[in-house]
This record gives C-alpha cells, sequence and structure tokens, in this order.
C-alpha cells in the first residue's frame, strides 16, 4: 500500500521534546512569515534567528520554542510547496476521465500551485545546498511518485493517440521544467499578471508533450485494412 504523504515536514524528535508539546499553530504561522520574507530578501546564510525574532519583536528562546533553529524553518518552509506541487496528478479512482485531460491539469495546476506559495516554492532552487540529507531523501521520493504518476498518464494519452513525444521521463522532465526557471524572472507585480503567466506556461507545457487537438487516426495493418472496407462500401 502506498504511504501517505504528510502535509507538513516532520520536527526532530529532540527539538519536539524541548518544546514540550504541539505549538500553538497561529504563533508557528507568524514566525514562518517573517522568516520567509527574510529568506527570500537576503538568503538563509545571511538571516538569522536573532533577525526573525526582532522582526515579531520577540526573543530568540520565543523562536527555539517553536522550531528547533533556522533549519527547521527553512525545511517547513520548503516541504509546503514541495508537496503542494507533487501532488498535483494526485486523481481519485473514480475520474474516469481522459488521459491527456489530466496531463494537462496536472501541469497547469503545477503552475499555479508553484506561483501561490511564492516564494519559498523558489528556495529549493536558490539554495538546495541548505537541506539536510534526510530532507533532500523525503524530496527525492516525493518528486518520483509524481513522476511516476506524470508517466503513466503521459503514456496512457499517447496510446490514445492524443500525445506525440518520444522518451516519456525526457519530455515529461522537460515539461515540468517550465516552473524550474521562474525562480529567475518571476515578479508578483511584474508585466503580465499571474493568470497570464499560468495560461502561457501551460501551453508551453502542452507544446513539449506533444498535445493534439484531435485524436491521432490508428496507423498499421489494421488501420489500412479498415480504410480499404471503408473505400469498398463507397464503391
Amino acid at each position: 500500500m502506498e504511504h501517505e504523504i504528510p502535509s507538513t515536514y516532520p520536527d526532530r524528535p529532540a527539538a519536539r521534546r524541548a518544546r514540550g508539546g504541539v505549538p500553538s499553530e497561529d504563533k508557528r504561522e507568524g514566525i514562518l512569515k517573517v522568516a520567509e520574507q527574510l529568506f527570500a530578501a537576503q538568503g538563509y546564510a545571511n538571516t538569522t534567528i536573532e533577525q526573525i525574532a526582532d522582526q515579531l519583536g520577540v526573543t530568540k528562546p520565543y523562536i527555539y520554542y517553536y522550531f528547533s533553529g533556522k533549519q527547521e524553518i527553512f525545511e517547513t518552509l520548503s516541504w509546503r510547496p514541495t508537496v503542494a506541487c507533487f501532488s498535483v496528478m494526485d486523481f481519485p479512482l473514480e475520474d474516469r476521465r481522459p488521459a491527456h485531460v489530466k496531463v494537462v491539469e496536472g501541469l497547469e495546476k503545477l503552475v499555479r500551485t508553484t506561483l501561490h506559495h511564492y516564494p519559498s516554492a523558489f528556495f529549493a532552487y536558490l539554495e538546495p545546498q541548505v537541506y539536510t540529507p534526510e530532507y533532500t531523501a523525503a524530496q527525492k521520493r516525493i518528486a518520483n511518485r509524481f513522476y511516476d504518476r506524470l508517466c503513466a498518464l503521459m503514456e496512457q494519452a499517447r496510446d490514445d493517440g492524443m500525445l506525440d513525444f518520444k522518451d516519456t521521463k525526457v519530455t515529461a522532465l522537460a515539461a515540468c521544467s517550465v516552473v524550474g526557471f521562474l525562480f529567475y524572472w518571476y515578479r508578483p507585480n511584474g508585466r503580465l499578471s499571474q493568470e497570464q503567466i499560468i495560461r502561457e506556461l501551460t501551453e508551453s507545457a502542452c507544446r513539449v508533450i506533444g498535445l493534439r487537438r484531435r485524436k491521432r487516426r490508428p496507423s498499421g495493418p489494421a488501420s489500412r485494412h479498415q480504410a480499404k472496407r471503408r473505400k469498398a462500401g463507397k464503391t
């Protein structure tokens, strides 16, 4: 049975014991919000617990009551978009829509979710060296799960005659790379609105996977035989 993906990255046991229980979510969220702004503005190395505390108007022990340190804060901020983005291909078993419809919807959700989680969704691209080996391994597992599902849908859609590509994994990686470079140029108040960017990038990803407007006619001996039968019926 497939393991469920946790919505938040697990606390370190030592830190949980030191805090003596589950903290107030509102207070944790306040810390995360300020930390996210500081990490985005000046980077991980230049951000300190003292700066986060100063921005909140609290003491450092207040921060340490809820988090073991800035490493845990950074990984907690990064895990949320990781889960959200890599879950966009999770369709219920009762969803009987064509595979290509699911692929397109998933790619659109991938772009939308990445932008929704700005700027923390970009941390993994900006500073991948920061994460612990445990976090990196967990991130890799959920990414592999995502690509397994995407590739299976793509191959089904190709068999249905609605996608045109050669190597499945390479094409999937290429299609999803449209969000991989957003951290270079995306600005919330840029020339294009968020909806325009979502539409443009989704269309670009669809071109990469070879989305067809109409179903491709089957080729081979069977289709030639059907064509002959249709022709004979007209004469």
